[in-house]
């Protein structure tokens, strides 16, 4: 009997419709899925755990011969609204940035927009856990990502969005995560992976009603933060981003 398939995905709302076509679609008997943070999946991928993973776009760097599976991503045309800097004093008066520790792409991204775009001088601090949130206060600002960045947009008094900072700087979209493999597939089956993708995005409303969340309005983070088609302006600012990196590496 043909091995399944491994898949690995990061456990964000923003995969939800993605995950919806894998998961209700003709491929899903073919898959195992695992759900993960991104640093996690990266780690996977190289150490043969999983077969394809929704990775940071970062991780590309340290991966060879790897293989972007779809014409499917995690991006956004602008305002992301899960990828943001909060904090209780405007941007001139931050000195110093806790660093969410789920993903290098936003920590990345983060870094790049203070010295090329904001064009101010803080002090990054690397967080080790959840508490880091409570720490945000004061002078100290911090980078969150995730459903837990949509959760706290009421509690802080300024929001910079890396998605809006980067289309500012760039005049770009920005690709914060795709489909990689570091294996061989052929064309009819990253054609399945693609069709079960796009099922998925036709669903949204279906898969806004199953998913009960107060904070914010997820019709509207599937429709318009995130953006789901790795087009050819994406690309672009993909690229951009890794030469910024290398640049800073």
């Amino acid at each position: 009997m043909e091995r399944k398939i491994r898949i690995g995905a990061v456990s964000y709302l923003n995969t939800k419709p993605l995950l919806y076509g894998l998961q209700h679609g003709p491929i899903r008997d073919d898959i195992e899925l695992t759900l993960d943070y991104p640093s996690n999946l990266v780690k996977a991928l190289k150490n043969d755990q999983i077969d394809i993973g929704l990775l940071p776009v970062a991780a590309l760097l340290d991966i060879s011969d790897y293989q972007i599976v779809s014409d499917y991503c995690i991006g956004t045309e602008g305002e992301v609204a899960s990828v943001c800097v909060f904090s209780e004093v405007p941007l001139d008066e931050i000195d110093t940035v806790l660093l969410d520790y789920q993903s290098r792409t936003s920590v990345m991204l983060c870094r790049i927009l203070f010295a090329k775009h904001w064009k101010k001088s803080v002090q990054f601090i690397n967080a080790a856990d959840e508490t880091y949130i409570d720490n945000i206060k004061g002078n100290v600002a911090g980078l969150v990502i995730g459903d837990r960045a949509l959760k706290i947009r009421d509690r802080f008094t300024y929001i910079y969005d890396l998605g809006l900072g980067w289309k500012e700087m760039t005049g770009m979209p920005f690709v914060f995560a795709v489909w990689v493999t570091t294996s061989k597939f052929q064309s009819d089956v990253v054609e399945k992976y693609s069709n079960a993708f796009q099922l998925g995005i036709n669903q949204i409303p279906v898969i806004v009603g199953q998913n009960l969340f107060l904070e914010y309005n997820l019709f509207d983070y599937f429709t318009k933060n995130i953006s789901y088609s790795l087009d050819s302006s994406k690309i672009k600012g993909l690229k951009a981003f890794l030469a910024y990196i290398e640049g800073m590496e």
